[in-house]
């Protein structure tokens, strides 16, 4: 048997699933610099357009969001401040993560899918997104890292006044 088999037994679907469920209670508690912490250094974090397919790159089409580490780390900051209107007071947010897949192992990575629904309310208003999310997970301080976050919407747009201004 490789190394690489007897890495994929030694992973439970459990072990991943608690890491994705801690995710979400940080992005739902927005605790968003704790949140950042679970990224690599070189980590990407995507939210492609609904109507790309699901390999789509940020090179050549159009993505709600299209984040580096730097960049991602930046829309932290700005969602944190009270000056980030669109979020402050804070928006209530409810991550629901299901469907958790271990996908396949390269080297010391996993890929691994989860599907989602988020709702989010704030002044009044209530929405809803849903999809599938595709991780490039990393082992490190005894858990995972995130080194590829890519938010797949199922809808077949954003309502005509929706806006993604929340991490999905």
């Amino acid at each position: 048997m490789s190394d690489g088999a007897t890495v994929m037994q030694a992973i439970a679907r459990t072990e991943v699933e608690d890491f994705l469920f801690a995710e979400a209670e940080l992005l739902d508690e927005w605790r968003l610099p704790e949140w950042l912490e679970l990224f690599t250094d070189d980590a990407i974090y995507y939210v492609p357009a609904t109507d790309l397919a699901v390999d789509a790159s940020p090179d050549n089409n159009l993505f709600y969001v299209a984040d580096d580490r730097f960049r991602l780390s930046e829309r932290v900051k700005r969602l944190m401040k009270r000056t980030a209107h669109a979020e402050f007071p804070h928006s209530r947010t409810r991550h629901l993560v299901s469907n958790v897949r271990i996908r396949k192992q390269i080297g010391d990575e996993l890929e691994v899918s989860s599907a989602f629904i988020t709702y989010r309310t704030k002044d009044g208003v209530t929405d809803t997104y849903f999809g599938s999310n595709r991780y490039r997970l990393v082992p490190g301080n005894g858990t995972f890292r995130i080194k590829e976050k890519r938010c797949l919407l199922d809808s077949e747009g954003l309502r005509a006044q929706g806006r993604v201004s929340i991490i999905l």
